[in-house]
């Protein structure tokens, strides 16, 4: 597989905003000229998993270009739900992942996000625990709302991915204050096929 790889931004279940590290950074990357996409907003509504994964597979099957996932919150559970089981040939495509801010879905979730019966009633639970398929880093802080982080570094583990410090972020979203976020850039260099820096593990 050869080719810059396209960045794919997976946003959680309340998608992006304008403000939104995620939304700032596709505009970085595509005004450096790097190839970038990302899955379509859903609306908050739309809470189901089968959904959300097809959405993935969609937006992943359009690139005609190796693939680096960019995902946060509730689009790294996204992820993980897609790559279960997922065809060796797709999995073969994807030359990283940046799982940002994972929630611990099997805790109760702060007042607002959905509840535990909620998302088990919309497919997301158990969430996947299996080794992914690809090289992946998760980004993970130290004061997360809606994930513990020995509970992100367990999954994580499972997950055969390094964590890295993020530092004390909250939820790495703009209630949290962000807004840019450069360290993305980093990791995502750290993913690409020919970073001078591989994942550490």
């Amino acid at each position: 597989m050869s080719g810059q790889p396209t960045v794919l931004i997976v946003p959680g279940l309340r998608d992006a905003v304008p403000v939104h590290w995620q939304t700032l950074l596709e505009a970085e990357l595509r005004e450096a000229g790097r190839p970038v996409a990302s899955v379509p907003p859903m609306g908050r509504v739309e809470l189901d998993r089968a959904a959300r994964v097809a959405a993935l597979h969609a937006a992943v099957s359009a690139l005609d270009a190796p693939v680096l996932l960019v995902a946060h919150s509730g689009g790294c559970i996204t992820v993980a739900h897609w790559a279960h089981g997922l065809a060796p040939a797709v999995a073969a495509r994807v030359t990283g992942a940046l799982l940002a801010a994972p929630p611990d879905f099997e805790r109760p979730m702060p007042d607002g996000y959905p509840s535990g019966a909620e998302l088990a009633a919309a497919g997301w639970l158990p969430v996947p625990r299996a080794r992914l398929p690809f090289p992946c880093i998760v980004a993970s802080s130290r004061n997360d709302p809606l994930g513990a982080p020995d509970r992100v570094a367990a999954l994580a583990r499972d997950w055969g991915a390094p964590v890295v410090d993020a530092g004390a972020v909250g939820h790495l979203n703009p209630a949290s204050g962000y807004g840019p976020w450069p360290e993305a850039h980093r990791l995502i260099d750290r993913l690409r096929p020919c970073a001078a820096v591989a994942p550490e593990h």
